[in-house]
């Protein structure tokens, strides 16, 4: 995955002042009007553009500072990052005036990915549309998976990585694994949407997971310690005197793995079983705590 600070020839601190004038700089060097025909220059521009629509925009900025390019990538599609992002309304205010013409396509500047020149370009390739069905684990820690698909009336078998920490819904692009061109030339690509099937003890809250687990009412004065489910496995937890009903215990970096090698908590909500009925020998010490002002 390419960095966008990188690809700016910036760092991460970087100010949005200076996230502009190096796009400035090299949307001039590598505009498509100043290098014609000139494939390398065209792919160039379309990357300082790419670039520069995370990074000028806040909300996409901070999302991509936290979750890093390949958890970003997860979250945002190229639709999502130039969304709003209107090149000819930039290079109007970078003095640039209205000409010059779209050079991938159409009037004026448009989205750098648009389809390009139709004049000696084939016709885009439908993408490949499937579903995959993943357990909540495979998801949270991610996994490999060989996805058997019918491409052309061939049934083949590709191999496919799910990045950990993918949600549930989220369409994975996979470039090239789709349908041969006509001409039998290129392939399309393979958008497969990821169905994340429901754990009956976890449950997801954004990076973390959230896990339930009783103890008695005699567990919560005193204390104890507990074993909880987690997805490495049976862990001892200090339950500490005095906790109350729907309180939450830690633990760390048990949750969400991401790509970015950081990974979420594990979240256990207690629940305290107050009982129902007591019976005869318990009533009197009840009602001796109560008198004791417990």
């Amino acid at each position: 995955m390419k960095n966008y600070y990188s690809v700016l020839g910036l760092s991460k601190g970087a100010s949005d002042e200076d996230i502009k004038k190096a796009y400035r700089k090299l949307a001039m060097q590598y505009h498509p009007d100043r290098n014609a025909d000139d494939s390398k220059a065209e792919e160039k521009f379309k990357e300082v553009s790419e670039a520069y629509a995370v990074l000028s925009d806040k909300k996409k900025r901070s999302q991509y500072d936290q979750f890093g390019s390949e958890g970003f990538h997860q979250k945002f599609s190229q639709e999502d990052i130039f969304r709003d992002f209107d090149v000819n309304e930039i290079f109007s205010n970078f003095g640039f005036g209205g000409g010059g013409g779209n050079p991938f396509g159409g009037g004026g500047f448009g989205n750098p990915f648009s389809q390009g020149r139709p004049s000696h370009r084939e016709a885009p390739i439908p993408a490949l549309k499937k579903e995959l069905s993943i357990n909540f684990e495979e998801a949270a820690l991610g996994c490999q998976r060989t996805l058997s698909i019918s491409r052309n009336d061939v049934l083949e078998e590709i191999n496919i990585k799910i990045p950990a920490g993918i949600t549930h819904g989220k369409v994975l692009r996979l470039k090239g694994k789709g349908q041969l061109s006509l001409r039998g030339n290129r392939r399309g690509d393979l958008h497969l949407l990821v169905n994340v099937n429901p754990h009956p003890l976890f449950r997801r809250e954004g990076r973390n997971i959230v896990v339930e687990t009783e103890i008695k009412l005699t567990q919560a004065l005193l204390g104890t310690s507990i074993e909880v489910e987690t997805l490495n496995g049976i862990k001892s937890v200090k339950i500490p005197p005095g906790t109350q009903n729907n309180s939450r215990l830690r633990l760390k970096e048990a949750g969400i793995k991401f790509a970015s090698g950081t990974r979420g908590d594990q979240l256990v909500r207690i629940i305290i079983n107050i009982p129902k009925n007591l019976t005869e020998e318990q009533i009197p010490h009840i009602q001796f705590l109560r008198d004791t002002g417990i």
